[in-house]
C-alpha cells in the first residue's frame, strides 16, 4: 500500500508526513522488507496500470512514494497515533485475514489459468513457492484445537488478530473475556463471534475505556453483551463455552504492540475455579 493510501486511511492530517515522521522514529521496527521506496519506473507502470487518487496526487511529486508491505502495514498501526488507529488496524487485520483466505481458498484455479494462459518454468516456479508459503501459514492457523501456546513478536498484528477470532468463532454459547483494559478494539474483536453467542466481559470500572454508549450501541447490533465489573485480576483470560480457558498475555486492544504469548490451559481446575470466581461477582 502507498503511503498516501495509509495517511487517508489512519486520517493523517498533515498527510504522508505524519508517515514518515513515524517510520524515522521507528526506524529500527521498519526493515527493508517491511517498506521500501519505489523507484521511477515502478511509479510509471503504477501510472499506467492503476487510475487511482493516490497515484494522481503523486502525478508531480519530485520524491517518489513509499510502499509498505502486510508487514509494515500492520507495523505501521502499531506506532501510529491517530484519532481513527485502532479502528483502522482492525480493518486492515481484517482484510489480511479475508485476503489470505481467498488466496488459499483460490489457490488451484490461479494455477489452472496461468498455466493455460503461459506455461514458463518461471511462473511456474514462482507459483509452487506461493504454495508452499501459504500452506505453511495456514497450517500454524488452522490446528486451532492442537493449541499449546504460541509467541507472537513485535509488529505479528494480523498473526495474532487472526488467531484470536478462530479461538472466538469456536464458541457455541458463551464467550467470557477478563481484560481490565477493554475498549472499543475488543468489541470490534467481538463482532466475529457466532450470531447466537453470548457475551460477557469481566474488567475494571477505573481501567477499562468502555462506555455505557459503547455497550448499548454493540447490543443493539450483536447482542447480549454483559459486563461485570471487579480488580481481582490482573491477567487477561477467555473462556469458550465453560469448557475451555486461554490465557492472553496482552490486553485484547494491544495484540502485535509487544511480545506476548497466547496459551491454551488444559488444567479445568484452573477452569473452574475462574468460572465460581466470575458466577460470585
Amino acid at each position: 500500500m502507498l503511503d498516501s493510501d495509509l495517511a487517508r486511511l489512519y486520517g493523517c492530517k498533515s498527510g504522508t508526513k505524519m508517515i514518515n515522521q513515524a517510520v524515522n522514529r521507528n526506524v529500527e521496527r521498519f526493515p527493508d522488507n517491511f517498506y521500501f521506496q519505489i523507484t521511477k519506473e515502478e511509479y510509471k507502470n503504477l501510472k499506467s496500470q492503476i487510475v487511482t487518487s493516490s497515484i494522481k496526487e503523486h502525478g508531480g511529486l519530485r520524491k517518489m512514494p513509499y510502499a509498505f508491505t502486510e508487514q509494515g502495514v500492520a507495523m505501521l498501526s502499531s506506532v501510529l497515533r491517530t484519532k481513527d488507529a485502532a479502528r483502522v488496524s482492525v480493518n486492515i487485520m481484517n482484510a489480511f485475514v479475508e485476503m489470505r483466505k481467498f488466496i488459499s481458498s483460490n489457490k488451484d484455479i490461479f494455477k489452472r489459468m496461468l498455466t493455460f494462459e503461459n506455461k514458463t518454468e518461471y511462473i511456474e516456479n514462482s507459483l509452487n513457492e506461493q504454495k508452499l508459503r501459504i500452506d505453511e501459514l495456514f497450517e500454524k492457523f488452522n490446528n486451532n484445537e492442537n493449541l499449546k501456546s504460541k509467541l507472537f513478536f513485535n509488529g505479528e498484528i494480523y498473526d495474532a488478530y487472526s488467531l484470536l477470532v478462530d479461538i472466538i468463532n469456536k464458541a457455541k454459547k458463551e464467550i467470557v473475556v477478563i481484560d481490565n483494559y477493554v475498549d472499543k478494539t475488543t468489541l470490534d474483536i467481538l463482532t466475529k463471534k457466532k450470531i447466537n453467542v453470548t457475551m460477557l466481559i469481566v474488567t475494571d470500572d477505573k481501567k477499562s475505556k468502555l462506555t455505557k454508549t459503547d455497550i448499548d450501541k454493540f447490543n443493539a447490533e450483536y447482542p447480549i453483551l454483559n459486563i461485570k465489573y471487579t480488580n481481582s485480576f490482573h491477567d487477561r483470560f477467555i473462556i469458550i463455552d465453560k469448557k475451555e480457558l486461554y490465557h492472553i498475555g496482552s490486553s485484547l486492544k494491544d495484540l502485535g504492540k509487544k511480545v506476548f504469548v497466547i496459551s491454551k490451559i488444559k488444567d479445568l481446575n484452573y477452569l473452574k475455579l475462574l468460572i465460581n470466581m466470575i458466577e460470585c461477582l
